[in-house]
């Protein structure tokens, strides 16, 4: 028999069912916990509420695991490629090689974008952040293929899909390249997904682009890491949009403005400026002090995370890719032995061991992408690149589950009783 929990409110009792997943915690259903009771729970930032059923990602935070439809993300970061990622995602398996050709292929023939959204970037001030380019870029998609917004109809569902993650690349260094002044550049099919995006982000017309393996394994590796993460706040904004019944570009465009907050997408930027601040490992000790001091403001960025309370397993791949990365551009950035020796000391440290700090996928993936030539306000814009794929692979999901209703959260209301109006001349 399945167990069940039983809850009792004003002396009486009901009773609501647990529902056991593949692996992880527990669930208690209560879904019709109003109905029986008249009752809400009370769940500030949902840390303890299961929104919906999902066989996408799976996060251990007490044991540092990640899995996408089972696999451990650092076999996928070190053996596969984002392009395998994506397909995995969006279908559940792995492909063979000619599912993976074919898939390939079909992303690869999306990646254009329609020729009236040139002058669309030029309505924005040129030093406007890429950020907000692509909130108003992405959400504009809809007004120009209106053949993919059909939600019920699975065919335009995955044409959606394939054309956002196609062209997310392009909007992305369309942002950059206005930015700084130089003309877009128009995709690539022969280039890879990752190969692409570095062409049209820091390729000229004037010259052909030659882009350097180890770059583009690292940033291929970035964007693996970044796919997916379970139902985190923009992925629980993606869902939210699309049970209203919002086509996927909108939703999509939600799920970009929700994390450009710092506390969410831009946690990278505030890691690198962290280590540029600390500067050299000499000063290391004088910022761990200030760490544990409860009156200095300062923080250490890149450590902790909301889930995990162990070795976050992005960030043991991106450390070695930080090395390699810095190797093959010559680079001596003294941010990087900071970064190491920081590691190292806050791994051994009591303070940090009991607090469950260990650094986490932001510590050094600002490094990288430092190193690789992008300014900060890019480090947000390449996380939205690569998080679009478990956005739309949620998206599907959700849209494919019979349970899904529209998104409705309860309050705990504090407010005034009710009270009557009082004109204004007897106030």
């Amino acid at each position: 028999m399945a167990d069940t929990v039983k809850l009792e409110i004003g002396g009486k009792a009901s009773e609501y069912p647990v529902l056991s997943g593949t692996v992880g915690p527990d669930v208690i259903d209560i879904r019709k916990l109003y109905g029986a009771t008249g009752a809400f729970t009370y769940d500030p930032g949902f840390t303890s509420t299961a929104s919906c059923q999902s066989a996408l990602t799976y996060i251990d935070g007490d044991q540092g695991v990640l899995l996408h439809r089972g696999y451990p993300i650092d076999q996928l970061a070190e053996q596969s490629s984002f392009m395998e990622v994506s397909y995995l995602l969006l279908n559940g398996e792995l492909p063979s090689k000619k599912e993976l050709d074919d898939f390939t292929y079909t992303i690869s023939r999306h990646t254009m974008l329609h020729e009236q959204l040139a002058t669309f970037y030029r309505g924005f001030r040129r030093d406007a952040h890429p950020m907000a380019i692509m909130c108003g870029v992405v959400g504009a998609l809809s007004a120009f293929y209106h053949d993919s917004t059909d939600i019920n109809d699975p065919k335009q569902r995955m044409i959606a899909s394939h054309r956002l993650i196609a062209k997310m690349p392009t909007i992305a260094a369309m942002a950059y390249k206005y930015s700084v002044g130089q003309p877009f550049l128009y995709p690539k099919n022969d280039l890879s997904y990752t190969a692409n995006f570095l062409r049209m982000t820091f390729g000229v017309p004037a010259e052909e682009y030659e882009p350097d393996p180890v770059i583009v394994s690292a940033m291929d590796k970035i964007f693996i890491l970044h796919a997916d993460h379970e139902q985190n706040a923009s992925t629980s904004t993606v869902r939210l949009a699309g049970s209203s019944g919002a086509n996927p570009f909108a939703c999509i465009a939600a799920g970009i403005a929700c994390l450009w907050g710092p506390a969410h997408g831009g946690a990278n930027e505030a890691a690198l400026n962290m280590l540029r601040e600390i500067g050299t490992p000499d000063r290391i000790p004088e910022y761990i002090a200030r760490a544990k001091n409860k009156d200095d403001p300062f923080r250490l960025m890149g450590f902790g995370h909301r889930v995990y309370k162990n070795f976050d397993p992005r960030a043991k791949v991106l450390g070695k890719a930080a090395t390699e990365v810095l190797d093959k551009l010559g680079i001596n950035d003294p941010v990087l032995d900071t970064a190491r020796e920081l590691e190292q000391i806050a791994l051994k440290d009591q303070y940090f061991i009991d607090k469950k700090l260990y650094p986490n996928v932001d510590f050094y993936s600002g490094v990288i992408l430092s190193a690789i030539g992008f300014p900060t306000t890019m480090f947000t814009v390449l996380f939205a690149l690569a998080r679009t794929v478990g956005w739309v692979a949620q998206w599907n999901e959700m849209i494919s589950d019979p349970e899904q209703k529209i998104g409705r959260p309860r309050q705990l209301y504090n407010g005034p009783a009710q009270r009557d109006y009082v004109p204004v001349s007897q106030r």
